[in-house]
């Protein structure tokens, strides 16, 4: 039967009706019909695209205009699509990609088009947390530079892990390119071999600084190789790479070409030295190459960085948007006489694939790219990277995944970098930190501690050894380890009693007061410094909280209370230990994801239950009214962190 036009949404070669019946109408004039209820589900998922918001006041607009104005629309937009040869994309699952290249019209259907999407895109979302942090280039050893990123990427994950969530955590090696093929070659060494070595460098960095990952990712892997592959395959199908030549100035430090704005010296008798104004080399380069349509996704990327959250912390979202204005279609290949130490190009051996190219789908081979699989995950919850790094997963990375037909990232988490003497830490200005020596120096849990409570996001961070062992010194050592030694004094606690005593109701000292406060407040003004991933302000918090209860326990001097046989003396002496070791627990569980290892000592030594270590005990028990049975420690001296001396 025929289907009237009146009040209809057509699609690119679809048309919806409100009637129960739904005509799906070709060039060649056939229909063919379908239920409303398959049209709700159609309409459900589209939704879920990650860029309906974008479109959908352009499609409310579009709500008066006729069927025949549209067909006209249509028609006009086909031809000029067929002028500039862009591929259209048509998706292969429920899901609707390639949102941004379709044009719509919609009419009064209210559970449609009038409201903002119920639902994120990613309806697994609430399942996975997944983290990752880059994968680390193997043209040289660790330094802490790469041991701050992996652990603020752990950090990361045991606090989203300690809210309930199921956490994956990813992290890797780059292992191709000419810098390290280079490298292999000075240590004299063939290039899988030197590759294996330095990753298992990385890897045993991050067991050593407790970073829990779930994958170890290398991008020399076969199933990496494939997942790259079949990424190519993906973008080369859906029409964005195409052969052509690329003239410019390479960057052979980062192994990318710049803008000519980015170069800021050239010599005048020879054009191939150039340096940007960091000082990386740059070499004039002309060469075939194929392309990736960069260009096309400029509105694209744009759109997904007016998400101020997308991007943390704000000041490297505002670095990237100018970024946008020289964009230009980018060389993902080059002639494996000049790389050969790579991926090759599926379909043309005598290319291989961009070193940037290969490395960010990483991501998507550690959860099963191309396997179906992978979608449980997709797409990752927070990235960790370091700002010399930002355009590549700021703008490449999204443009790559939308031109595949997959989410951006859904937060991209930047830091800066350590600097010594004033200088970026940097493997070829030789004046890098090995983390192993320094943890000789400063411990595991000192140097991991280190780092994340004296480092900024938003700015540089100076390693300063005095600074370190005085930070150390006098937080870990005096401020949490002492307090606890404290308590189980032979004069104040010989019998090791952790007691259950009601102290809210029995320190009524201006200090005592003073204390119970901060230790109500501690847990949700921690949280919100986790959340904002601002781990110095965490530690001070804690830090902070401590302190005053080392002053209360001054003030009331147990040691003097405990002596007396007095009923309410005793009962005073054991509330002041209570409060004490309550502090200590909830401390120790908001430093968890920071210092895993103390954290767990502490509470080992304080009897807390596993099961009772997630974000929820971080309240003080008074205000749970959660049992806390009184229980017996060891009342031998335990050192929980040792003072650095010079």
């Amino acid at each position: 039967m025929a289907i009237r036009l009146r009040n209809t949404i057509r699609l690119p070669m679809l048309i919806f009706t409100e009637n129960n019946l739904i005509g799906t109408k070709s060039y060649n004039k056939r229909f063919i019909m379908t239920t409303r209820t398959k049209l709700e589900k159609v309409l459900e998922n589209l939704e879920k695209n990650p860029f309906f918001d974008k479109y959908a006041n352009k499609i409310a607009k579009l709500q008066q205009t006729s069927p025949e104005e549209f067909l006209q629309r249509i028609e006009s937009q086909e031809k000029k699509l067929q002028r500039k040869k862009v591929a259209v994309c048509l998706p292969k699952s429920n899901h609707i990609q390639c949102l941004w290249t379709m044009s719509f019209l919609t009419t009064n259907m209210q559970s449609s088009w009038t409201h903002i999407r119920k639902n994120n895109f990613s309806d697994h979302a609430f399942k996975h947390t997944y983290i990752t942090t880059p994968i680390f280039y193997v043209n040289g050893v660790p330094h802490i530079g790469h041991a701050y990123t992996a652990v603020l990427a752990d950090t990361i994950a045991r606090y989203n892990a300690m809210l309930g969530s199921s956490v994956t955590l990813c992290t890797g090696t780059d292992e191709h390119g000419t810098k390290v093929e280079k490298a292999a070659n000075a240590a004299n060494l063939c290039i899988p071999e030197y590759c294996t070595k330095i990753s298992s460098q990385f890897r045993e960095m991050c067991d050593v600084f407790q970073v829990e990952y779930s994958h170890f990712i290398r991008t020399t892997e076969k199933r990496h190789q494939e997942a790259v592959h079949y990424f190519w395959n993906c973008l080369e199908r859906n029409g964005h790479i195409y052969h052509g030549k690329y003239s410019g100035w390479y960057n052979v430090s980062e192994e990318a070409f710049v803008s000519d704005k980015e170069v800021v010296q050239r010599s005048t008798t020879n054009v191939n030295e150039a340096f940007t104004e960091s000082g990386d080399v740059v070499e004039w380069t002309e060469e075939d190459s194929y392309k990736f349509r960069l260009t096309s996704f400029k509105d694209d990327i744009s759109y997904w960085l007016k998400d101020e959250n997308v991007i943390h912390p704000a000041v490297y979202r505002n670095t990237l948007i100018p970024w946008l204005d020289d964009l230009q279609d980018l060389s993902i290949s080059r002639p494996i006489t000049r790389v050969p130490w790579a991926i090759p190009t599926p379909s043309d051996e005598s290319h291989t694939i961009y070193v940037w190219l290969d490395a960010l789908v990483n991501y998507l081979t550690a959860v099963g790219y191309p396997d179906n699989s992978f979608r449980e995950y997709w797409p990752p919850t927070v990235q960790v990277i370091g700002k010399d790094i930002l355009k590549f997963h700021g703008i490449y990375w999204p443009a790559f995944l939308m031109a595949a037909g997959l989410e951006p990232p859904k937060k991209l988490v930047c830091h800066g970098h350590w600097i010594v003497k004033d200088e970026k830490m940097s493997k070829s200005k030789g004046n890098v930190i090995s983390p192993f020596a320094a943890m000789n120096n400063f411990t595991q849990d000192g140097l991991r501690y280190f780092l994340l409570r004296h480092a900024m996001l938003k700015t540089d961070a100076n390693y300063n050894e005095l600074k370190i062992q005085n930070i150390l010194n006098s937080e870990l050592a005096d401020t949490l380890g002492n307090l606890i030694n404290r308590c189980f004094g032979k004069t104040i606690n010989p019998k090791g009693i952790i007691y259950n005593s009601e102290y809210e109701d029995i320190l009524t000292t201006e200090i005592a007061r003073k204390n119970i406060r901060a230790l109500e407040e501690l847990s949700e003004k921690a949280k919100k410094y986790y959340e904002e991933y601002n781990f110095h302000d965490v530690v001070d918090t804690v830090m902070d909280t401590l302190r005053i209860t080392n002053q209360m326990f001054e003030h009331l001097e147990p040691w003097h209370l405990s002596k007396s046989k007095h009923p309410d003396s005793i009962k005073k002496s054991e509330a002041v230990i209570s409060l004490t070791l309550e502090n200590l627990r909830v401390a120790a569980l908001i430093l968890y994801p920071i210092v895993p290892r103390l954290a767990s000592n502490v509470l080992d030594f304080l009897k807390i239950p596993v099961q009772n270590r997630s974000w929820e005990d971080t309240k003080p028990l008074h205000l749970t009214k959660a049992s806390n049975d009184m229980r017996h420690v060891s009342t031998q001296k335990i050192l929980f962190f040792k003072k650095i001396k010079n």
